[in-house]
């Protein structure tokens, strides 16, 4: 009885997974145990095998590369356990970056904006292994990462070793872009590190020290305590900014013999500062600059550094010049580290200035990479050419206009491949397009209404991508145009 009552299970086993019927079940006299043998029969290892416990499947093993914004943000908001993640950085802190210019200034200590990486990790709810180390190559076609150590070289020289990835992504930032020019490398100093604003720091205090020996001209003072910014963008404007405050409320105590000899400059290429901001706030810096005494040179072009001058020239009117500083601070934009650069060239990118993604961070023409932050840039698709596509898919007929079902059809997609069509929407008096359905009766002519959606997204391109909106006012009439009532022609 026993033995058909095990049988009749079995038989149902079978019945209920005809698979099993390819497993091999050897029963043994003495241990009483199962063994079973067949690829087919890997989910039930853990049913038939002695003990109980199903063998560990392999993770999947992520390495991301950096310690910045974006990386730490991956990394918050990376919350499953069923990935080996490692994490690679020559630098085992993150930095609040905001607040650079006022390390440099003494206003804020750098302590006070960096948080040791290893503290961030300790706080996931799963491990994560770091490893100080610069990643001087990736070989994608390998999976494999070529890594340097970041320690000093008293310790023994320079580490390297190689790590193994299934999914990268790389979030090493960028480096500032010198544009080739002259002398940057050597007397410029830059503020993109906890160190550059260390360094900056002790530059500044320097100069005040020197200027205020008693065997120093008045003239190498004044060339000494002249500080020159190149660039007008934000960092550029805060330092300016920040170091006026510095010099007119707490070197004036210090230094009260030269201070009234420090003199600011900010020099811009372009006809304005903060270029990338509302005019307002472009109108308002310089008039503040301008009222607060820091000499700002729009229209000139660094074309040199030497140790005491920097050469420049007037764009509009080609005139060139030479200025004397005492400390200068190149601040005009970043470009991309040298083993982004190599890595575009493998990949077939050689020819862009920065690494390109798809809309999901994926890198473009490589497997299992993603980039994100400051070293790469969303290329995004063609909205017309989607919606066409997306058309083609809804209407089946040779007409040229869509029923009621078929426009609820096109857009649900539209608005799942375009999210700023849906918050377009949202934030216009329709709040929802599909609502106008109700309203007006009829077919929808595709024309027409490609041509809408095609006004829509121009708008959406010419605004900030903070304020992906197009304008809320007459979008209504102009929606209706695509609406052909019943029985017309």
């Amino acid at each position: 009885m026993v033995s058909y009552t095990f049988y009749a299970k079995a038989l149902r086993l079978f019945q209920a997974y005809p698979s099993l019927s390819k497993i091999l079940i050897v029963s043994t006299v003495g241990g009483g145990s199962l063994l079973a043998f067949s690829d087919d029969c890997r989910p039930f290892l853990r049913v038939f095998t002695d003990g109980g416990q199903q063998p560990e499947s392999k993770k999947k093993k992520v390495v991301v590369l950096g310690t910045g914004w974006a990386a730490t943000s991956f990394l918050k908001y990376l919350k499953s356990e069923s990935y080996e993640v490692q994490v690679v950085s020559p630098r085992n802190y993150f930095a609040f970056t905001p607040l650079l210019p006022s390390v440099t200034n003494g206003t804020v200590e750098a302590r006070s904006i960096v948080e040791p990486i290893r503290n961030i990790l300790s706080k996931r709810p799963y491990q994560i292994d770091f490893k100080e180390a610069e990643c001087f190559k990736i070989d994608a076609s390998n999976k494999t990462l070529h890594c340097r150590s970041a320690q000093v070289t008293n310790l023994g020289g320079k580490e390297e070793f190689t790590v193994d990835y299934d999914i990268l992504i790389i979030a090493v930032g960028a480096q500032v872009n010198t544009f080739n020019t002259p002398g940057v490398s050597e007397y410029a100093h830059f503020l993109k590190e906890v160190e550059d604003a260390q360094k900056l720091r002790n530059t500044l205090v320097d100069c005040f020290e020197r200027a205020n020996l008693p065997s120093v001209s008045d003239e190498e003072r004044k060339r000494i305590l002249h500080f020159v910014v190149v660039g007008g963008g934000p960092v550029g404007v805060e330092f300016a900014a920040e170091l006026h405050d510095v010099v007119v409320q707490d070197i004036a105590k210090l230094y009260p013999s030269v201070n009234n000899l420090a003199k600011i400059t900010l020099l811009e290429a372009g006809d304005h500062i903060l270029n990338m901001y509302d005019k307002r706030i472009t109108k308002f810096a310089e008039t503040k600059f301008q009222r607060d005494g820091i000499d700002l040179k729009t229209g000139s072009m660094v074309t040199k550094l030497s140790a005491k001058d920097v050469s420049t020239k007037d764009r509009a009117t080609g005139e060139c010049g030479s200025i004397p500083y005492g400390l200068v601070v190149w601040s005009t934009g970043i470009a991309p580290r040298p083993v982004i650069l190599d890595f575009m060239k493998q990949i077939g990118q050689g020819s862009r200035r920065v690494l390109a993604t798809d809309e999901w961070l994926r890198v473009e023409g490589c497997d299992s990479v993603y980039a994100l932050g400051d070293c790469a840039t969303i290329n995004q698709r063609k909205a017309m050419e989607d919606i066409l596509a997306i058309f083609g898919q809804v209407k089946k007929d040779d007409t040229n206009f869509l029923n009621k079902q078929e426009f609820r059809k096109v857009i649900g997609d539209i608005t799942e491949r375009y999210p700023q069509v849906q918050l377009y929407l949202k934030k216009s008096k329709v709040k929802n397009m599909v609502a106008l359905l109700d309203k007006y009766e009829g077919e929808i002519d595709i024309e027409k209404f490609k041509e809408a959606l095609s006004q829509v997204d121009s708008q959406m391109k010419n605004l900030p991508a903070t304020a992906q909106v197009a304008a809320q006012q007459g979008f209504e009439q102009q929606a209706t145009t695509v609406f052909i009532p019943s029985g017309s022609t």
